[in-house]
């Protein structure tokens, strides 16, 4: 019963405090700070793991988009002062693992849970899911926000042909090492946080440690099917009046890619859930 009343009033304050500050800092705007507060609030009500996954997505993520600004103002048409996010980017990026999250509460309750298939298959797969969310999203941003800055010529991942930097679909080592990284770093989350709050049988406890390696690679997956769609199914070209990259065609656009079907938050949202599930099924194998 404590835990019941004192988790979601936990849950309020930290929402608030990262929402409010977010904003402030110019990471989110009005719309995105509500609905980052929404989300956090669901997140760390359920179970604190989600939350500080969350977190690390976050501000990571925020931390880096903030890396290089007046380079990456000089390429990206549509650059935003700090990254400003809006709700549907914040939907995009963590509405997935809101749904799931629900879901785990409703199986499980207030109680934390271990990935453990003997105990909750279905929980497990859940769980799962929620790290493949987050290391996706972690993955694409880092692989975004460092390959763009990097000295490497970037190459379309369909053609491996140099394209311009800022291309959708266009890729670099750097780019893809920073994306299995950043897949770690939830992975490492998840598991030292549950180490101290979750409690679970010793071999159960150690094999949680498979979390960090299958992160990295949803990262690094999240961000391969990202660029593919990107390349395939986003438009790119070259504005000759602006100089630079856009997504839209028209009359001074010079088409480098990709076609007009998708724009960048239904990529996005497209490579998520194939992430999330791929990595839930993994999960469940491994687990």
């Amino acid at each position: 019963m404590e835990k019941l009343l004192t988790q979601p009033l936990i849950a309020v304050l930290i929402a608030s405090l990262v929402a409010g500050r977010a904003y402030r800092k110019k990471s989110l705007n009005v719309s995105g700070a509500v609905a980052g507060f929404l989300v956090m609030t669901i997140h760390f009500a359920v179970n604190y793991r989600f939350g500080v996954i969350l977190l690390a997505f976050f501000f990571t993520s925020s931390k880096l988009t903030k890396v290089g600004e007046e380079r990456k103002k000089k390429i990206d048409a549509d650059f935003k002062e700090g990254g400003q996010r809006n709700w549907v980017q914040v939907v995009s990026n963590s509405g997935i693992a809101t749904v799931l999250a629900a879901g785990v509460w409703k199986l499980a309750g207030w109680r934390d849970v271990c990935l453990d298939t003997e105990e909750s298959a279905l929980i497990t797969a859940l769980v799962g899911g929620i790290i493949g969310h987050y290391s996706c999203c972690n993955g694409d941003t880092w692989s975004s926000e460092l390959g763009v800055l990097s000295d490497a010529q970037p190459r379309l991942i369909t053609t491996f042909k140099p394209v311009r930097r800022g291309t959708n679909g266009g890729v670099t080592v750097a780019g893809l090492l920073a994306a299995a990284a950043a897949g770690s770093v939830i992975g490492v989350a998840f598991v030292l946080f549950g180490f101290f709050t979750t409690k679970c049988a010793y071999d159960v406890a150690l094999k949680q440690l498979l979390v960090v390696p299958l992160a990295a690679l949803a990262g690094l997956l999240g961000s391969l099917i990202d660029s593919l769609l990107g390349a395939t199914l986003q438009f790119s070209g070259f504005c000759t009046v602006r100089n630079k990259v856009v997504s839209k065609p028209g009359p001074t656009v010079k088409r480098i890619s990709g076609l007009s079907i998708l724009d960048n938050n239904a990529v996005n949202l497209v490579s998520v859930l194939l992430t999330t599930v791929l990595t839930s099924v993994a999960t469940v194998y491994i687990f």
